[in-house]
């Protein structure tokens, strides 16, 4: 379809298209609706670019006239790309959208925890394991991060926020467009998935038995356990864990926010080349 220059919300023909952008305001609904109708939205021209490379398919497009110039060439011919100016961008989204950008895809077919294990190679490998990670700007610094470090994959919690929301998917760069990652259906059950795979799952968390990160070996594979901004990791999580690894920092300070500790232990354990 070509440029439409967007000026009347009410046209039914658009209706369909204009739908995937509403009430973004309201998280909750949000994280209910994107799932259940299949889409995720990439927000920037950054973000929207990664998506197109990573073979997402777009369900239409809504940009200011600035951002479609540079967006033009990217841009494929059978998904609508609504232009408008700032004003009827917030009147339909609820948001001031400052990145003038906006594109719905379909959402793919989730992953299994089992199909990501299946589809690591051989020999050395990273994950990251979150537990009930509830704000998704922490869950996009975190993927950032796991894509910086070459950790393999990530594993979500039932309740932890997701990486394809909006928020997660702009703070990631995009980064989880290219990462394998699945949903946990039992928890903290699939934990033992891993340990068939020989990970060994290492807790980040306080402890009277944890280790200190400098003086952890990491093994060959190795898989994070975070968990949720403020209460920390559950006892079931710790407890289905191989053991617990600390960060030393100053007395007084007790805690790292959750995406900082992420980027420190990666660091840490990185088996980049």
């Amino acid at each position: 379809m070509p440029r439409i220059d967007l000026t009347d919300l009410t046209d039914p023909q658009y209706a369909g298209f204009l739908r995937d952008y509403t009430s973004l305001r309201d998280v909750q609904l949000r994280t209910r609706r994107e799932p259940a109708e299949g889409l995720f939205l990439a927000e920037s021209v950054e973000v929207i670019r990664r998506a197109l490379e990573a073979g997402y398919v777009p369900r239409s497009f809504l940009v200011s006239p600035h951002r479609y110039a540079e967006l033009a060439d990217d841009l494929p011919t059978d998904a609508p790309a609504f232009v408008a100016p700032a004003a009827v961008v917030e009147e339909l989204t609820g948001v001031d959208l400052h990145r003038g950008a906006l594109g719905s895809f379909v959402r793919p077919v989730p992953r299994t925890v089992s199909e990501v294990l299946a589809a690591l190679p051989p020999g050395p490998a990273r994950l990251v394991v979150l537990e009930d990670v509830a704000d998704a700007t922490n869950v996009g610094a975190i993927i950032r991060s796991v894509a910086a470090f070459g950790v393999d994959g990530v594993i979500v919690s039932p309740r932890c926020a997701d990486p394809l929301y909006r928020r997660s998917v702009r703070v990631s760069m995009g980064t989880v467009l290219h990462l394998p990652w699945a949903r946990a259906t039992s928890w903290p059950g699939d934990l033992d998935l891993l340990r068939s795979s020989g990970f060994t799952v290492a807790a980040l968390a306080l402890s009277d038995d944890s280790v200190a990160l400098g003086s952890f070996e990491a093994p060959q594979r190795l898989a994070f356990l975070l968990g949720t901004e403020g209460d920390g990791l559950s006892r079931r999580a710790l407890a289905a864990s191989d053991l617990v690894v600390r960060i030393p920092m100053d007395a007084r300070v007790d805690s790292l926010n959750v995406a900082a500790a992420s980027a420190v232990a990666l660091w840490e354990t990185r088996v980049l080349s």
